[in-house]
């Protein structure tokens, strides 16, 4: 069911909810479409959800025979109109806008629907919010064109510049995932230059353009592990245990926390946690370490403690000055 049918069948329930008799004539004129489309409509209308209509040839237009007939997807209850909601406002906030603009007339519609639970927008606005620090939300035009390339199945070209080697490239990719971490939009994708598998954060993509070449999607088993598989963003086909060890203050806070659905803590005899998560490469991690200070000691493995320790060398000789 696209936005498109989905508005029609909306209109046509309100006016004859109404009393206002809607025709196929009618429908065509207010949505500029075909009276065959219009007609398919009303038909879809009455066969696929079942709605007890029929036209009035004196008023020349379409009622109820049942009142007080409901469309099936309107029957939400409060708790599931709140959680969708509540899903738009919190993706809004990462695609510069485009979702809540692409059903800003079904939002206001479903609102309105729903004002007598309590549901206004002024409401909702005044009881939610959603803040992240440091995310890097997407342009609403790209992450329309990668949104639609991902469910079309269809190449993607983009230009993507990479602060780390602080160059822009020609990127030519087969996506596969589009993942939301941090209030980031990232995709996983096939890039066809470096024959294989990337992360591509989509507020660094510039020059999209979706390919007329289609190509087959690959099994998830050659990328579901840049998804989830270890701790951050970087993900790898190796991981490594890391532990860490926070002081009995912070160990209140962390026994709170879920970093990795795999993670493994152990309260030690002093009041003191062990964090144990699976980390397939020590940039993230080591800027979190980092963040705790000396709340938290790197137990293991020796690479991670070395490296840590230098960035604190390099950070004390900053300070000495």
């Amino acid at each position: 069911m696209n936005q498109n049918f989905l508005e029609r069948i909306l209109w046509l329930h309100s006016q004859i909810c109404r009393n206002a008799f809607p025709s196929p004539g009618g429908l065509a004129r207010k949505f500029e479409i075909s009276s065959r489309t219009a007609q398919r409509t009303v038909t879809s209308f009455r066969d696929r959800f079942q709605a007890p209509i029929e036209y009035d040839r004196t008023r020349k237009g379409y009622y109820y025979i049942e009142p007080g007939f409901e469309l099936p997807f309107a029957r939400f209850s409060q708790e599931e109109i709140l959680t969708l909601i509540l899903a738009w406002n919190l993706l809004e906030k990462s695609t510069g806008g485009y979702i809540s603009s692409s059903i800003e007339d079904f939002s206001r519609k479903l609102i309105a629907g729903t004002s007598r639970m309590g549901l206004t927008r002024q409401k909702m606005e005044q009881s939610f919010s959603v803040v992240w620090n440091g995310h890097s939300p997407a342009q609403a035009q790209v992450f329309e064109d990668v949104s639609r390339a991902l469910l079309d199945q269809k190449i993607l070209c983009f230009s993507y510049t990479s602060p780390a080697m602080n160059q822009t490239t020609k990127r030519s990719v087969e996506p596969h995932h589009l993942q939301h971490y941090m209030g980031s939009w990232v995709l996983i994708a096939f890039c066809l230059g470096k024959k294989d598998w990337r992360k591509f954060y989509l507020s660094r993509m510039e020059e999209v353009q979706q390919q007329d070449k289609t190509f087959v999607p690959r099994p998830p088993d050659q990328w579901q592990y840049q998804v989830e598989e270890s701790f951050g963003i970087f993900q790898g086909r190796e991981n490594r245990p890391v532990i860490l060890r926070f002081s009995r203050f912070r160990a209140r806070w962390i026994r709170e926390q879920i970093w990795h659905p795999d993670q493994k803590m152990r309260d030690l005899e002093d009041g003191s946690l062990e964090l144990e998560i699976p980390v397939a490469d020590f940039r993230e991690i080591k800027l979190k370490v980092l963040s705790f200070g000396s709340d938290v000691e790197v137990v293991s493995p020796e690479e991670l403690k070395q490296e840590v320790a230098f960035e604190i060398q390099k950070m004390a000789r900053i300070y000495k000055k």
